[in-house]
C-alpha cells in the first residue's frame, strides 16, 4: 500500500517503513504527527485505488518525525558587471525527516 501526501506545498509519495525528507515541520524529535492531505492511496492487494477531489476523505497518514536537520548550502552571488557590486549569500533549508508508520484509510 502506498499513498501520495502533500505538505510544505510539495507532493511525496510514501509507504509505511519509508524515510522522507520534508520541509521543517514543527515538532520535537520523536513526536509522532499526522499528515491530512492525502491526495490519493493505492492499495494492490484489494486491487483498489482511492483519489480525492482534492483529497481523500477520512484517510490520513501518521508519521514519527525522526530529525530536524538543515540542507546542503546554496551559494547565491549577485554582481553587476563593471560597477563593483559584488554580494555573496549562503542559505541553507531548513528540513525534518520522517518515518511513515501507517497509512489510514
Amino acid at each position: 500500500m502506498y499513498a501520495i501526501v502533500k505538505t510544505g506545498g510539495l507532493q511525496y509519495k510514501v509507504q509505511p517503513g519509508d524515510i522522507v525528507t520534508v520541509n521543517k515541520l514543527d515538532g520535537e524529535i520523536g513526536s509522532e504527527i499526522i499528515l491530512n492531505e492525502v491526495l490519493m492511496v493505492v492499495d494492490p492487494q484489494k486491487d483498489s485505488v482511492s483519489v480525492g477531489r482534492p483529497v481523500v476523505s477520512g484517510s490520513s497518514v501518521s508519521a514519527e518525525i525522526t530529525a530536524q536537520t538543515k540542507g546542503d548550502k546554496i551559494i547565491v552571488f549577485r554582481s553587476r558587471r563593471r560597477k563593483g557590486y559584488r554580494k555573496k549569500n549562503g542559505h541553507r533549508q531548513l528540513l525534518t525527516r520522517l518515518k511513515i508508520k501507517d497509512i489510514l484509510v
